[in-house]
Order: structure tokens, then C-alpha cells, then sequence
């Protein structure tokens, strides 16, 4: 049985089935954008790459969370 999966990683399947790139790809953008605020790449997301809100906030929450556990 798989366990259903919460919090941002939730909205990962339906952030690649509405912008066509895979969520490692928006990590690595993310990750290699000079911002380093979490509402900074939030609205950059939203404004250069026109992400919805909630799907934006999705992928910098869970790839701050990565960084933060290194």
C-alpha cells in the first residue's frame, strides 16, 4: 500500500501536467536564481515563469526545506 503524499510535494504531479516541465527542473531554476527570499522566488516564479501562487510557494517551499536539511 502507498502512503499518499503531503504538504508541497503534493501539488507536484499537477504542477508538471500544467507547465510541462518536470518539478526537478523548477528546482534547479529555483536553485540557481540569485533570490534566496522565500516570498523573492515565490513572485518570481509567479511573474517570469507564470506559475499560479499556490504552485509556486509548492516548489520554494519544499526546495528551501532540501537546503535547509543539508
Amino acid at each position: 500500500m502507498t502512503a499518499s503524499v503531503k504538504g508541497p510535494a503534493s501539488y507536484f504531479p499537477s504542477i508538471e501536467k500544467k507547465y510541462g516541465r518536470p518539478v526537478a527542473e523548477w528546482k534547479d531554476l529555483i536553485r540557481s536564481s540569485p533570490l534566496n527570499k522565500h516570498m523573492e522566488l515565490v513572485t518570481w516564479l509567479k511573474e517570469e515563469h507564470g506559475l499560479g501562487h499556490g504552485h509556486a510557494n509548492a516548489l520554494v517551499a519544499h526546495t528551501l526545506a532540501e537546503a535547509a536539511a543539508k
